[in-house]
């Protein structure tokens, strides 16, 4: 049994030194396929064609003009003109307030204004009195000193106590006037046309206090889509700049717009989407179309620079060298490293300002 285990054993070692031998007489043909790699780099060409730069920006829209309403004072709503999503116009009535106290506060205002009126009219009377020669003044051959005294003081005194009436008047005055603008707003109008949504449509308000914000009224033919850039981007972008659009949800609806504003100041992580770099809002315009409203997801495409006629290469194939640039250059002795200038950057083509001609070939090794 043993003899045949070892006569098996030998067989496959036999067997196993027979292949290896085999295969290293007989070597592979074929190419291979790194080799081939090698030697065949991607080529190409060095072309003229127009360069446009652009960021990509993406955000939500929203109403451009967005008008808020406030309460102008405290009160009970006697009777609401307007229902949620309502469209209004500038100047129509929203709400009645009832008036009553203000009302009241106007009468009282208006008295006190009348007191003080009489009360200056009887200063200026008591005033002239003292001021008047007693009937025996002209044959005790005058006043006295300390007379002539207290008469200079109260003068002076009468004198500052009519400019402070007259202060207290002007504020009073002032006060009425706030007043009587508030009664005025008790039915009040639409400040802007628009439509109407109030700030919790769950719940109606049927009391006001004070500068309350109710709700807001809404421009439905102005939006603009809010997004944020990084500090690399942000110094591409200048107001005025055409964008180009679109709507995540509807991609057939292509829409066109222009920077608004761009921040200059960095926006805080509350602000901007989370981002270890500073984030800058911008804001662009959009034109109207009937299938916008707010709150929709959008890209947009902002055009940075457009340069017609460039000297192109793919920027694959510029690489760099501490503050250098070059390509591989494909020459009839081979290929050799060629310095370069570089002028506008995109992500998929560099203008090369010098180093190249139209019609050299590059390539990527």
């Amino acid at each position: 049994m043993k003899k045949k285990l070892w006569a098996l054993a030998a067989a496959v070692v036999v067997i196993g030194i027979s292949a290896f031998l085999y295969i290293k007489s007989h070597p592979q043909t074929g190419p291979n396929p790194a080799d081939m790699a090698m030697n065949n780099p991607l080529s190409f060409k060095v072309t003229r064609e127009e360069l446009v730069g652009s960021v990509e920006v993406k955000g939500k829209s929203s109403y451009e003009k967005e008008t808020w309403v406030h309460a102008p004072f405290s009160g009970d709503i006697v009777k609401w003109n307007v229902n949620e999503g309502a469209q209004v116009k500038k100047g129509d009535s929203l709400f009645v307030l009832d008036s009553a106290a203000i009302d009241a506060e106007i009468v009282q205002m208006q008295a006190n204004l009348r007191k003080q009126d009489l009360e200056a009219q009887l200063a200026k009377f008591q005033e002239r009195s003292a001021e008047a020669p007693s009937a025996g003044s002209g044959e005790s051959g005058g006043m006295t000193e300390s007379e002539s005294k207290k008469r200079y003081v109260d003068a002076e005194s009468a004198k500052l106590q009519a400019q402070l009436n007259t202060m207290n008047r002007e504020a009073a005055q002032s006060q009425l006037g706030e007043k009587q603008k508030m009664l005025a707003k008790a039915n009040f109008k639409a400040p802007e046309s628009g439509i109407f949504l109030f700030e919790d449509s769950s719940k109606i308000p049927q009391a006001l206090q004070a500068n309350h914000r109710i709700g807001k009224i809404v421009d439905l033919s102005k939006l603009e889509l809010l997004c944020y850039v990084g500090e690399f981007d942000v110094f591409q972008i200048k107001p005025d700049m055409p964008v180009q659009v679109k709507i995540n949800a509807l991609a057939d609806v292509p829409l066109k717009g222009k920077v608004k504003q761009v921040s200059k100041f960095a926006k805080s992580g509350t602000e901007a989407v989370a981002s270890p770099t500073a984030q800058f809002e911008v804001i662009v315009s959009l034109e109207p179309n009937e299938r916008l409203i707010a709150g929709l997801s959008l890209t947009g495409t902002i055009e940075t620079a457009r340069k017609a006629d460039a000297l192109v290469v793919p920027t694959l194939a510029v690489q760099r060298d501490k503050d250098k640039h070059f390509v591989m250059l494909e020459t009839a002795g081979g290929v050799e490293r060629k310095e370069i200038t570089i002028g506008m950057e995109t992500a998929d083509k560099t203008e090369v300002v010098s180093g190249l001609n139209e019609g050299d070939t590059v390539v990527l090794q």
